[in-house]
């Protein structure tokens, strides 16, 4: 039997793919797969880009990377710290 096929989030760049990683809840680099598009879809919008790979070629890519490992079919995905307001500039004191 086969191994079954992921979709894998990838960033798209001029010139190359790269797989898109994410940050757990603690801080570590993750990977994340879907079992489906759809799946895909549903968390990360349908304009991301993936491409198919079984969970061994996943992890042979992610051998040399500082990857905790490999999260499938996450619920969804947390956004980055908020950002702040730039300081406005300083009231004077008559």
């Amino acid at each position: 039997m086969s191994e079954p096929r992921l979709c894998v989030p990838v960033k798209v760049g001029a010139y190359a793919s790269a797989l898109r990683l994410f940050r757990t809840a603690s801080g570590k680099r993750t990977a994340v797969a879907f079992s489906s598009p759809l799946k895909l879809a549903k968390v990360l919008g349908t304009e991301q880009r993936w491409v198919l790979l079984t969970a061994p070629a996943l992890r042979g890519m992610l051998a040399e990377l500082d990857v905790t490992g490999i999260v499938v079919d996450p619920a969804g995905t947390m956004s980055g710290p908020a950002e702040r307001a730039p300081a406005g500039p300083a009231r004077q004191v008559a």
